[in-house]
């Protein structure tokens, strides 16, 4: 759903920025060509994305705990050789790709299971002492991208393999190839998975080079060698390069996303000595805020500057840009807001207060048509079980901030609704019970705890959830 970095630290990073993919509507007019090429590619034959209220309502109706998934083996088997594969280890990315669903543990360990067989088809870690740390699945090939560390390198450098989804179907995840063999991905290295653009942006620390790579068939496009580029910035068709700050500004450049050809060149004026707490990139709107200053809003084409008070827009953790509604989300405090480019609040979600505070996208989906937003809520105080760590998945409407669907450990039914004869609202059904099936062994609180990763299969309309045990919970109608 997003354009995903991955850097080259020991650990996995969640970075600020998250793009909502969707095609553009509209851009610089230098942008033009780009933005046709990208409509063009983008276009598809989905349902209409008018869903009212009810219609999103009744997608979610019934949806209860239908299966359960473990990525490690009930006996501890595991058949490669880091010893901590061998423990459990919380979720932290899921992905669904036709009928199977990927699960990575914070481990690295990955496993991928069919919900034609509900079994585990493979591991996706090749080597024996391969660490995967992220996902990536390339719709322009139907792939899966794993970036990897290794421990005979220490851990220290990023790897990328592609593996047709066939393969893995066939329990083939060796029959993928390597990836940007000739980068050194050390950090403060990176690669950027940008699905919008259907490009990836890689950076090497060692000589201070950006590479920009074709996603459908890796080829180099175009590189960038700056060593005064501070950070690039990816939107529809173009990039954001930002470079080091001089004399109180800081000297911007947008480029083409296609062939790297330089639009604009300008600079935007700074407070002296005051951290700029981000700087990002939305088609022609630059949005720069720095410490108790207030949030600047610049339209590139026209110089016009909008100024939104700092009592007003508080600094966020996260933005999710949706380009099909214009808008962007900001997470603050495990909140959410929806604003838009004059600098006004256009929603406030009720009932969805996100059970994490650090705002991270593997527990958070926004739908294809950027009407929905599903996420791993904290429990109303009024609910039955609030306490402990038991949350809810709240289903909620962007737009409107109302929350239309909810399933929780009293009720699995959206709304309080319920399907028995007796019209319990829940109270009587089986939310408390343990499911009647051979693979489910978590009750329905038990999956709804400590949830550390979500994703919403649109095509199957199942939410796929993840938990700190290495458990993989269907969510089904």
């Amino acid at each position: 759903m997003e354009g995903r970095r991955i850097t080259a630290s020991p650990r996995p990073c969640s970075g600020r920025r998250v793009v909502a993919k969707k095609r553009p509507r509209g851009g610089l007019d230098g942008f033009v060509n780009s933005v046709k090429k990208l409509q063009r590619r983008e276009i598809s034959s989905k349902r209409d994305r008018s869903f009212s209220m009810s219609d999103a309502q009744e997608r979610f109706r019934n949806i209860r705990l239908q299966e359960e998934y473990d990525t490690l083996d009930p006996k501890g088997y595991c058949p490669l050789s880091l010893p901590f594969f061998k423990k459990r280890s919380k979720i932290i990315e899921i992905v669904a790709a036709h009928d199977i669903v990927f699960a990575l543990a914070q481990s690295g360990i990955c496993a991928a299971f069919s919900r034609e067989t509900n079994e585990r088809i493979c591991f996706l870690n090749v080597g024996p002492d391969e660490v995967i740390r992220s996902l990536f699945y390339n719709k322009n090939n139907d792939s899966l991208i794993t970036v990897s560390v290794y421990a005979s390198d220490n851990f220290s450098s990023l790897k990328c393999r592609t593996t047709r989804i066939e393969y893995i179907r066939r329990a083939q995840p060796d029959a993928g190839f390597a990836l940007f063999e000739s980068e050194s991905l050390k950090w403060p290295g990176f690669v950027e998975f940008d699905d919008v653009n259907g490009k990836v942006l890689t950076y090497s620390a060692q000589d201070s080079i950006y590479k920009v790579f074709d996603l459908k068939n890796y080829t180099m496009l175009y590189s960038i060698s700056d060593k005064n580029v501070q950070e690039i910035k990816i939107s529809p068709g173009i990039m954001l390069l930002i470079f080091m700050k001089t004399h109180g500004s800081v000297p911007l450049k947008i480029l083409s996303i296609e062939d790297g050809t330089v639009l604009k060149s300008f600079s935007h004026l700074l407070h002296r000595n005051k951290k700029v707490d981000f700087i990002e990139q939305f088609n022609e709107k630059l949005l720069v805020e720095q410490e108790n200053e207030n949030l600047q809003i610049l339209d590139v084409r026209t110089s016009e500057l909008t100024e939104v008070s700092r009592t007003e827009f508080m600094t966020p953790s996260a933005f999710i840009f949706l380009y099909e509604n214009q808008l962007f989300l900001t997470f603050r405090n495990r909140t959410v807001a929806v604003w838009n480019f004059r600098g006004e609040l256009v929603t406030s979600f009720e009932d969805h207060l996100l059970w994490h505070h650090d705002c991270n996208t593997n527990n958070i989906y926004i739908t294809s048509d950027q009407d929905l937003i599903i996420s791993y809520c904290k429990a109303e105080s009024d609910e039955p079980i609030s306490d402990g760590n038991v949350g809810s998945i709240n289903i909620s409407n962007i737009l409107t901030g109302k929350c239309l669907a909810k399933i929780n450990a009293s009720n699995t039914l959206p709304m309080g609704e319920c399907s028995c004869s007796a019209s319990c609202g829940g109270r009587n059904c089986n939310s408390k019970k343990r499911i009647k099936a051979s693979r489910i062994r978590s009750t329905m609180a038990e999956a709804l705890e400590d949830i550390t990763a979500l994703f919403y299969d649109e095509e199957r309309n199942e939410i796929y959830t993840g938990n700190r045990l290495g458990l993989v919970h269907v969510w089904s109608n």
